[in-house]
């Protein structure tokens, strides 16, 4: 049979004989109809016909306000429902970064610009959606000069709550609207962030004096997150000169959330004459640092007994997520206090005689090795292991998941009578 010739394609055909004037009937109604087809339509034109300047600029506003109507219809529900399936949210994240990626060219019309922005501002009022830094970028990615800065500034101060306050007052800052700025800064002077931000503020106006006034004022009446404040007086005192100044205020950052690292870079710092002044201080304050970090410097320092009251106290890590540390500090203890350190392997066992999930089973067992090895390898008691092990065992026959996940990992466990 003769091979039959290939057809052209239809669509191809009807579009040569059709008249300019029904292609571009054609085309302005799909883009219509359609978001992206109108995007796409914009971008293939741009790149196949000469335009003039003010044309590139205004498509490319079309073009964001496509890509908007096409996240749109998902960012409303975003926002009725407080969030999405991850499929939604992945959309409307990618189309509003393509947003701000055109944006930041810097070659958006004025006009689309602003239509984008009262078509976001809505959306950052009402914080509901999950997209908040996007959309705020998008908004500040719209502004191209001090006066849309300025009225972004506006329209954040119209809106309530301290955080977009905080954006309309760093906006006057940045665009030197002095008289604004001072006067939003003045409504909200509670954290040692916000004293450390009108300091900053008249130290670069060239306003030193005022600006170690408010920063000293701070010092004593802010509270919650003081440290850009604190460092801030810290370093006006090294140039000064004051050092007894300078280390009481890095005495204060270390021992705020006191850690390891903060305690070993503040030993570096200090003379062999201010660390011994300083030492006994700084162990006083351990007693308001986390658990981890106190057995952190108990062991740096080593006092094992220390550690070891701080180990025990604590809760056995049941999860791969927590309580590495913990663990090895427990190995590095066994042969030195192993009754402790046996005591509080078993106080990871749990309950022993109720039913779990395998998963559960399973980390049992993997305990039950460290008991096997404290009592077999550490201590040297067979008879007490067999005791201990044979009644586990006795008390959980009819637990066949317990038994199989037990088998697996602890040595003997098949050859125990139960």
């Amino acid at each position: 049979m003769a091979k039959k010739t290939k057809k052209g394609d239809t669509l191809t055909d009807l579009l040569a004989v059709a008249p300019h004037k029904v292609l571009s009937e054609l085309i302005l109604g799909l883009a219509t109809e359609f978001p992206e087809v109108r995007r796409e339509c914009f971008d293939f034109l741009k790149s196949h016909v000469s335009i003039s300047q003010s044309l590139e600029k205004r498509s490319e506003g079309e073009v964001i306000l496509a890509l908007w109507y096409e996240l749109a219809p998902d960012l409303e529900d975003l926002d009725n429902y407080g969030g999405g399936d991850y499929a939604t949210e992945d959309l409307v994240a990618e189309l509003l970064d393509q947003i701000r990626k055109r944006l930041d060219t810097k070659n958006v019309d004025n006009e689309s610009r602003h239509e984008i922005l009262n078509l976001v501002l809505p959306y950052i009022t009402s914080g509901n959606a999950g997209m908040d830094d996007m959309l705020y970028e998008i908004a500040y990615a719209a502004c191209y000069d001090n006066n849309d800065l300025r009225g972004l500034a506006k329209a954040f101060e119209a809106m309530s709550g301290e955080w977009k306050v905080k954006h309309a007052r760093d906006i006057y800052r940045r665009i030197g609207d002095r008289g604004k700025y001072l006067e939003l800064r003045a409504r909200h002077m509670e954290y040692g962030a916000d004293y450390h931000d009108l300091a900053t503020y008249y130290w670069d106006s060239g306003e030193k004096e005022k600006a170690l006034n408010v920063a000293e004022e701070g010092l004593c009446k802010a509270r919650g997150r003081m440290n850009e404040l604190r460092e801030f007086v810290a370093v006006r005192a090294q140039e000064a000169g004051d050092r007894d100044k300078y280390m009481a205020l890095q005495f204060a950052q270390t021992t705020d959330r006191l850690s390891l690292e903060k305690y070993k870079t503040f030993k570096k710092m200090c003379t062999s004459a201010e660390w011994k002044s300083f030492e006994p201080k700084v162990l006083g304050m351990l007693k308001n640092a986390w658990g981890t970090d106190r057995l952190k410097i108990r062991m740096h320092r080593r006092e094992y007994d220390e550690a070891l009251a701080i180990l025990i106290k604590g809760r056995y890590p049941i999860s791969k997520w927590e309580g590495e540390y913990e663990i090895k500090v427990a190995k590095k203890l066994e042969r030195r206090s192993p009754e402790e350190i046996l005591k509080y392997y078993l106080y990871g066992l749990g309950n022993l005689n109720r039913n779990a999930q395998r998963k559960e089973y399973n980390r049992k067992a993997k305990v039950m090795v460290k008991v096997h090895h404290m009592l077999v390898d550490v201590l040297g008691d067979e008879a007490r292991w067999e005791k201990f092990a044979n009644k586990v065992k006795q008390d959980n026959l009819r637990r066949p998941a317990f038994q199989q996940e037990f088998a697996q990992v602890v040595p003997g466990w098949p050859e125990l009578s139960g």
